[in-house]
């Protein structure tokens, strides 16, 4: 078809009525010529001498859900999102990860030397010393009382200057465990390491620079997401809202990954529409094998809560033409016409979905490639 269907294509187009002149059926030889072909004024009848040599086929009926297919693009689940921050202030000395990193929970992010870090182990020893004071004290408080020489209420007093020695010992030791330090290695300098297993997918510190609340104008030195689930953020015009429910699967296909599909369902459809193009933002979750990176486009097939009976033809009847598929149907005579379809997935047994086009019943021709192949001897 190649040559002879782009002839009719451009007929159509430009509305020129040319006649194919072929030759015509010889008895004598007991073999059909090729038929003539003539193009009528709009391009989409084509007639032949001889239409007994194109067998038809009559398109079948299937029900399937209706699909919905909107674009979108990957983001991270925010759910999934932890800030990175040094609870205490200082000066960045050592950096052990970078941007776009993937890091372990409990990995060694960074180092800070801060005075926090000083203060800290300072407070932690005086109360180490306060503790051990008020703890003999105690005992001494106890030895005497049992021996009459103080009183019941010195006794008591003694025992509370112990406990509170003792919670300010705890606090002191807590202090340092939050700070990322070790109490039995004083040191200025404190280690900040990953909360969660991920990707950084933001950093905001560099060697030298500033980090914790006190010093920088952001707390947060990394950001990191676990991209083993991701969103697919799409947006879908409010026409096409009613088609969807929560929970409803969703087919992910990726231009970066021609043939694969993922599956997914819709987590949320949002609230508001945006007043300029009338989306609203629908969220797909979907598990991320590995191949999934922030920021790619995407292509959702959901499908609708309701259902539609749809047209199957033979793969073989569907001419592909300028990014387009068409079928021939009869025409009336000797004549077939050119029908524009739209087509929908491949089925078992060499079938084709036709979304639009056609109906369940009419019939088309099955080979498209025999009246190609006539159409080619003109």
């Amino acid at each position: 078809m190649r040559k002879a269907i782009w002839k009719i294509a451009w007929c159509g187009a430009f509305g020129a009525a040319l006649a194919g002149c072929g030759k015509k059926f010889d008895p004598a030889r007991g073999t059909a010529s090729p038929s003539e072909v003539v193009e009528n004024s709009n391009g989409a009848i084509v007639t032949v001498d001889h239409p007994e040599q194109f067998q038809l086929a009559a398109a079948s009926s299937m029900e399937a859900p209706e699909k919905l297919s909107v674009t979108g693009s990957v983001s991270p689940d925010i759910n999934r999102e932890v800030p990175v921050i040094s609870l205490a202030s200082g000066r960045v000395v050592d950096i052990r990860a970078r941007l776009d990193d993937n890091v372990k929970k409990g990995e060694l992010l960074f180092k800070v030397q801060s005075p926090d870090a000083t203060n800290a182990f300072d407070a932690f020893r005086k109360a180490v010393n306060d503790e051990l004071l008020a703890r003999k004290a105690s005992q001494r408080a106890q030895d005497l009382f049992q021996h009459g020489a103080i009183s019941q209420a010195t006794l008591e007093q003694a025992e509370g200057a112990e406990k509170d020695a003792q919670a300010d010992l705890t606090a002191a030791d807590e202090q340092l465990q939050t700070m990322g330090l070790d109490k039995d290695h004083p040191s200025s300098i404190a280690s900040v390491y990953a909360p969660i297993s991920g990707v950084v997918v933001a950093q905001n510190i560099t060697n030298a620079a500033a980090a914790g609340v006190t010093y920088s104008g952001s707390s947060t030195a990394f950001t990191i997401a676990d991209l083993s689930v991701v969103w697919i953020l799409c947006d879908v015009y409010e026409n096409d809202l009613s088609r969807l429910r929560l929970g409803q699967q969703a087919q992910i296909s990726l231009t970066a990954y021609p043939g694969k599909v993922l599956t997914g369902k819709v987590s949320d459809i949002g609230p508001m529409l945006d007043p300029t193009i009338r989306t609203a933002k629908v969220r797909i979750e979907v598990a991320n094998p590995g191949m999934l990176r922030l920021g790619m486009f995407a292509t959702a097939t959901l499908l609708s809560r309701t259902s539609h009976h749809y047209a199957v033809v033979p793969t073989s009847a569907i001419l592909h033409l300028h990014d387009r598929d068409w079928v021939f149907v009869p025409a009336g005579g000797n004549k077939f016409k050119r029908l524009e379809v739209t087509s929908g997935g491949t089925l078992p047994g060499d079938m084709q979905q036709i979304l639009s086009g056609i109906d369940p019943g009419q019939q088309v021709v099955r080979n498209v490639l025999e009246l190609e192949e006539t159409v080619e001897g003109q």
